[in-house]
């Protein structure tokens, strides 16, 4: 497939065929992952693969909110990946400090949609998911209380039929040589 194709028909999945994702489909997608850019190659990131039932399960709990209905789809995705902030290099955070802007988020960004475009590519859908309980994740995983969850993906088939994006126009977002 070609990357605009790619692009086009890739999508936040929320709706996973109860089939499990085959490791060297998974490898790739991660061997994508770390050959992600990062500002001065600080690569702030640490990927934790979560698929073993019970902790996926727990996982998957953490990020559905019952009152708002949110995210009950995650229990049906067969891999979560959970992208952990790292500390960014010396160079990194001193740009990040200079510039005032927090480098590392907009690495886990990047690093977040390689992901996505990767699991696309080899036939997955996936789901960035922000909304979670970070606290409970922190425990399930044994993360570290210094360290920041900033995103979960999920990663499975798809059992949704591509949709088409609303977006809009490009003159609304693009313009050239002044805004």
């Amino acid at each position: 497939m070609d990357f605009n194709s790619l692009v086009l028909t890739r999508q936040s999945d929320r709706s996973y065929l109860d089939r499990q994702v085959e490791e060297d489909k998974l490898q790739r997608i991660l061997e994508c992952a770390r050959m992600a850019p990062s500002a001065c190659n600080a690569q702030p990131w640490h990927i934790i693969v979560v698929e073993e039932g019970l902790i996926k399960d727990q996982i998957a709990e953490a990020t559905s909110e019952k009152i708002l209905g949110m995210n009950h789809f995650t229990k049906q995705a067969p891999i979560h990946l959970v992208l952990v902030e790292e500390p960014a290099n010396f160079t990194s955070s001193f740009g990040s400090w200079i510039k005032r802007k927090h480098y590392p988020l907009i690495d886990i960004g990047i690093i977040a949609e390689h992901i996505c475009l990767a699991a696309a590519s080899e036939g997955l859908g996936s789901c960035m998911i922000g909304w979670f309980d970070e606290p409970k994740v922190k425990k399930i995983c044994a993360i570290p209380s210094s360290k920041r969850v900033q995103l979960i993906i999920t990663l499975g088939y798809s059992s949704s039929k591509t949709r088409v994006k609303t977006r809009k126009p490009i003159d609304q977002i693009v313009s050239y040589n002044h805004y």
